[in-house]
């Protein structure tokens, strides 16, 4: 056996393999998510029309409590050192601003307006059987696949 071979053979024995448990329990949230989706109406179309039309405050409240909840989070994970379900630690890189944040903004709340759904409520408007949604899916699907192949050639 050469020194790479020995090398990549280590690094894959040296990794841990993600538990069954653990898919299980991201999974279950990942229920829990939709079903607080769909009871919450924030994967309802109805309400995101509203939302962009200033018709009520709903979605608002909802994205501020959001938001708030996710600063709390990340204090807590920095300061407990919390890892993934990997093992792994969790750490947050700010990305560099640039244009293509400003189009890609613009890009995904038009999206957003005329679907109905970014993209973690698709998923609970399928399982809530609008199957529409699953034009959303499959334009969310294209467009990650474009931006995938055009990447190289956009200005970051």
């Amino acid at each position: 056996m050469d020194a790479t071979t020995e090398t990549t053979a280590n690094a894959a024995s040296s990794q841990k393999k993600t538990s069954a448990t653990a898919y299980i329990m991201v999974l279950l949230i990942g229920v829990y998510l939709g079903i607080l989706f769909t009871k919450s109406e924030v994967a309802h179309w109805q309400r995101i029309h509203d939302m962009f039309l200033f018709r009520e405050a709903h979605m608002y409240l909802i994205i501020c409590t959001a938001i708030v909840v996710a600063m709390i989070s990340m204090m807590l994970i920095k300061r407990y050192s919390v890892k993934s379900i990997d093992g792994n630690p969790i750490t947050y890189k700010p990305k560099p601003y640039h244009t293509g944040v400003i189009i890609g903004g613009m890009m995904f709340g038009a999206g957003w307006a005329i679907t109905g759904a970014c993209p973690g409520p698709i998923y609970a408007q399928i399982g809530a059987g609008e199957w529409m949604a699953l034009f959303t899916l499959m334009g969310a699907m294209l467009g990650m696949f474009s931006y995938a192949a055009l990447k190289p050639g956009l200005p970051h």
